[in-house]
C-alpha cells in the first residue's frame, strides 16, 4: 500500500512564488536577501496556517544559495536548525542554543536558526536569549515564529525586525484549491472550492485539510450540495429561498423552512450569520463600485446582482440592522427558534410595510 500524503505537506510552498497570499512580505524577504540588508534576528507573526514557517525555511535555504538555481537544487539541510519552543522552553535549551551558535558554518555563509511557537518560552529562557539575540555572530541569523506576539516581552520585539503574517483572501484560496484540483484531476463546482475557503478563515492549511477531507468524502467529485453537507453548512442556494419567501411575504413558508434547516442539525447562529451574510452581499451587488468587495463564486455574482435589484437599499439596510440585533441577542435567548423565527417575520413584515408605503404613495 502506497504511503498517503496529506496536501499540507504534499503542496507545501518550496519558494517564495508559491507562497500564497504573502505578496509583500515575501517581496520585501526577496529584496532584503539580494541587497544583502537583511536583520540578524527577524520575527514572523500571524494566524496559524497562513505560511510563517514555510516563510522561514525558504529564506533559511535562499540565504545561503549563491544562485537562482542553486536555491532550488540545494537545502543546505545542515545550515538550518528548527526548534520548537512549545517542547523546548527551558533555560538549558536556551543555553545549549546559546552555546551552538558561536560554531561557524562549514558550508555555506550562515546558519539559520528558526525558533517556532517562540511565545512559548519561559521568562527566564527569554532572558537568557537576549544578549545572543541583541549581538548574534555574523553567521548566524535567528527566525522566530509565533501567532501570539502579544505574549512575546517587549525587550524581544525591540530586537527583531516584524513581519506581520495577514490571513489569506477567499480568493486566493480558492484559486490555489482549483489549481491542486486541476493538478490532480479531481473535478469540482466552483461554489463547493469558495465553501471550503470560507470555512478555512483565512487559513491555508486548515483548507488543504478540508479539502482533503472533502474528496475522500465525495470519492473525488467535490460538488456543492456534498461539501455543504458534509461541512454542516448551509449554501447560497438556501439563502436565496428563504430571501425570495421575504420578498414574497410568505410568512408561513418561512417558518416551515426555518423548521427544516433546524431539524437537520443546522446551529441556529451559524444561520444568523450566514443570513446577515447574504444580506450584505445583496448590498454590495446594488453598485457597480462596491462588486468587488463580493466574496462569492463566479457563478453566484449574477444571482446576487438580480436578486439585490429586488430590493430598495433603505430595506436591505433595515434588514441587516434586524439580523445583527438577533446576532448580538442569540446567545443569551431563552427561546432560540423564537428568535430566528421572530426575525424572519421581521424581514418579511418590513418589505410588506415598505410595499404598503409605496401603495399609499
Amino acid at each position: 500500500m502506497e504511503t498517503y500524503q496529506v496536501s499540507a505537506l504534499r503542496f507545501r510552498p518550496q519558494t517564495f512564488e508559491e507562497v500564497v497570499g504573502q505578496e509583500a512580505i515575501t517581496q520585501t524577504l526577496q529584496h532584503a536577501v539580494a541587497q544583502n540588508q537583511l536583520a540578524q534576528a527577524l520575527l514572523f507573526c500571524g494566524p496559524r496556517g497562513v505560511g510563517k514557517t514555510s516563510c522561514a525555511r525558504i529564506l533559511a535555504k535562499t540565504i545561503n544559495s549563491q544562485s537562482e538555481s542553486e536555491a532550488h537544487t540545494s537545502d543546505f539541510a545542515f545550515n538550518i536548525f528548527e526548534l520548537d519552543a512549545a517542547s523546548n522552553n527551558s533555560v538549558d535549551d536556551i543555553r545549549q542554543l546559546n552555546e551552538q551558535v558561536r560554531i561557524p558554518p562549514q558550508v555555506g555563509t550562515h546558519k539559520v536558526y528558526i525558533i517556532d511557537e517562540v511565545h512559548m518560552l519561559s521568562s527566564a529562557a527569554f532572558n537568557a536569549f537576549l544578549k545572543t539575540l541583541e549581538e548574534p555572530p555574523k553567521h548566524v541569523i535567528f527566525i522566530l515564529a509565533t501567532t501570539e506576539k502579544h505574549k512575546i516581552i517587549p525587550t524581544i520585539l525591540s530586537r527583531c525586525q516584524i513581519y506581520d503574517f495577514k490571513r489569506i483572501g477567499i480568493d486566493d484560496l480558492k484559486k490555489s484549491l482549483a489549481k491542486i484540483a486541476d493538478q490532480l484531476g479531481i473535478p469540482y463546482q466552483d461554489e463547493a472550492l469558495q465553501l471550503i475557503a470560507v470555512k478555512a478563515d483565512g487559513a491555508m492549511r486548515d483548507a488543504l485539510s478540508i479539502f482533503d477531507r472533502m474528496v475522500s468524502f465525495t470519492q473525488k467529485n467535490l460538488t456543492t450540495t456534498d461539501v455543504a453537507a458534509n461541512l454542516n453548512i448551509l449554501d447560497s442556494e438556501t439563502y436565496f429561498q428563504f430571501t425570495d419567501l421575504i420578498l414574497q411575504k410568505d410568512i408561513p413558508s418561512l417558518l416551515v423552512l426555518a423548521n427544516d434547516i433546524l431539524s437537520k442539525g443546522f446551529e441556529g447562529s451559524q444561520f444568523i450569520d450566514g443570513l446577515g451574510n447574504h444580506y450584505r452581499t445583496l448590498l454590495v451587488a446594488k453598485d457597480p463600485q462596491t462588486l468587488p468587495l463580493m466574496e462569492v463564486s463566479t457563478a453566484s455574482k449574477e444571482n446576487y446582482q438580480t436578486q439585490s435589484q429586488a430590493f430598495a437599499m433603505p430595506h436591505l439596510l433595515s434588514g441587516l440592522q434586524i439580523i445583527n440585533e438577533t446576532a448580538l441577542n442569540y446567545k443569551n435567548s431563552t427561546h432560540k427558534r423564537l428568535s430566528i423565527e421572530l426575525c424572519l417575520m421581521q424581514l418579511a413584515s418590513l418589505h410588506h410595510q415598505e410595499g404598503e408605503k409605496k401603495k399609499a404613495i
